[in-house]
């Protein structure tokens, strides 16, 4: 799969994606991840993306001209199947596991990092789908972005060392969250207190262990 990525600031990316499982899954070739400086789409000397707001408001716009030129740029067409194009909003559709499970069959995915106030409205006639992941403001739409790789390409063929690690997780099933889970020490002493795992997943007991893990699947 691949991710194209259009931010004012594309250095934010390089230590996140050079890391842990989505490094691996680069480098094996699963995914490929580009960011697109929007600031190359610009036709003035100075660069700008950002103008001021018709009609008067606080803070700066996105241009839609540079934006429509790097979404024009990166999918040649539109229509192609099992290609997406997202702009990051606040005003967006929330994102959750079900939309990733969905996500994760495509081949290409743009992401459209909005910054300042946000875009030029008209920038909405070129793409597939408006994205917020939480009823919250950041500072633009780069945290957005890579929450949407990491949560797609987890779930792509071979990213995870055992598949079997998405099949119980929270959220794989709307309104179930994962079992609690516990390591070793079996007991962990504070004082004279003591945590104990629970004797269900010491038994060594397999259906025991299971009924024990259903029973204790959270409900949103």
């Amino acid at each position: 799969m691949k991710f194209n990525i259009i931010t004012i600031f594309p250095q934010i990316f390089s230590s996140y994606f050079n890391e842990g499982m989505l490094k691996r899954a680069i480098d094996r070739k699963i995914i490929k991840i580009k960011t697109h400086d929007l600031r190359n789409f610009t036709n003035d000397k100075r660069k700008t993306v950002d103008d001021t707001v018709y009609g008067g408001g606080a803070g700066m716009l996105l241009k839609i001209e540079p934006l429509y030129k790097a979404v024009k740029k990166i999918a040649k067409k539109k229509k192609t199947t099992g290609q997406k194009i997202i702009l990051l909003s606040a005003k967006g559709k929330k994102w959750n596991q079900q939309m990733a499970q969905k996500y994760s069959k495509l081949k290409s995915i743009t992401l459209i990092c909005g910054r300042y106030e946000g875009v030029d409205e008209r920038i909405k006639n070129f793409i597939d789908e408006e994205i917020s992941i939480g009823d919250y403001v950041l500072t633009g739409g780069e945290i957005g972005a890579m929450a949407i790789i990491d949560s797609v390409s987890r779930l792509l063929p071979k990213v995870l060392g055992n598949k079997e690690s998405i099949k119980d997780e929270s959220h794989q099933k709307e309104g179930v969250l994962e079992h609690p889970q516990y390591t070793k020490p079996a007991i962990f002493k504070i004082g004279k207190k003591e945590y104990k795992v629970p004797k269900e997943l010491l038994s060594g007991n397999h259906k025991l262990i299971e009924n024990w893990k259903l029973d204790n699947k959270l409900k949103k």
